[in-house]
């Protein structure tokens, strides 16, 4: 408790001199209160959990080291991604807002000799319409339905309270890699123009279609002549100067400019 001692401590002092006030505080009280309000605290906060994306590795499982780069025909899908531009910058569809990601994609061995008009297919990342996958989304769910029809039951078991979260966790992780199933091989090949939220959104759907085995890989001589077969027959513009590299030119050689313009 705070103490005043108004007394004049003894001694005479002159007339009309000011009386000296000391005020002593005890803070024994308040110590004792911040200890009790830190325990109360200490004991009834909830930690907050770190909100973390998981995702389906990629795994190689129990293959032989020499089969580790092979898979099956049939099970093999092959994605190359573009983005794109208006400009220097990437282009955004009217309605949506999003960034314009094109996939071409094939599947199985690359057909170079063109022989049939669906060697290699274009879609892009639409997800869910009316709880309906579309685009790229609706060609993966198709290659790995088996594991999707198990996930999706795993999921309402879960929902419905007869298995707990990590029960769940555990089962999806041994179905996305159950080698009984067939399953997809997808290879995905980030093209020069492409953006790094391309390459997530490819990533996005590795993880939402429980696709287990993808790797990721820069395009090759046969994707190049692919696509520019594909350019021929739909009259569209893929291959480009890079972007990123002639902005990186031009800001260079604006630089140089200004370097060698003489001062007036």
């Amino acid at each position: 408790m705070a103490q005043i001692d108004t007394s004049s401590g003894g001694g005479k002092k002159k007339k009309g001199a000011q009386k000296k006030i000391a005020i002593h505080v005890d803070f024994t009280p308040m110590v004792d209160m911040n200890m009790l309000l830190i325990t109360f605290f200490m004991l009834c906060t909830t930690m907050i959990k770190s909100q973390t994306l998981q995702i389906v590795l990629p795994t190689n499982e129990d293959v032989k080291k020499e089969q580790q780069s092979q898979a099956k025909q049939s099970e093999a899908i092959t994605m190359i991604l573009d983005t794109e531009y208006n400009g220097d910058k990437p282009a955004v569809d009217a309605e949506t807002g999003k960034t314009l990601h094109n996939i071409y994609y094939y599947e199985g061995i690359a057909d170079t000799t063109f022989s049939t008009d669906a060697y290699l297919k274009k879609e892009q990342f639409i997800g869910n319409v009316n709880r309906e996958a579309q685009g790229i989304r609706k060609i993966l769910r198709s290659k790995n339905e088996e594991v999707m029809k198990e996930y999706e039951t795993l999921k309402t078991q879960w929902k419905n309270k007869e298995i707990t979260k990590e029960e769940f966790d555990n089962l999806a992780k041994k179905n996305a890699a159950d080698s009984l199933k067939t399953r997809p091989v997808v290879v995905i090949k980030p093209g020069p123009n492409t953006t790094y939220e391309g390459l997530i959104n490819a990533i996005d759907e590795m993880n939402i279609n429980q696709i287990s085995r993808y790797s990721i890989e820069l395009p090759t001589h046969t994707d190049t002549l692919l696509l520019r077969h594909y350019e021929q027959a739909h009259g569209e513009t893929i291959i480009r100067p890079t972007i990123r590299a002639t902005k990186a030119v031009a800001a260079s050689t604006v630089a140089s400019d200004d370097e060698s313009t003489p001062n007036s």
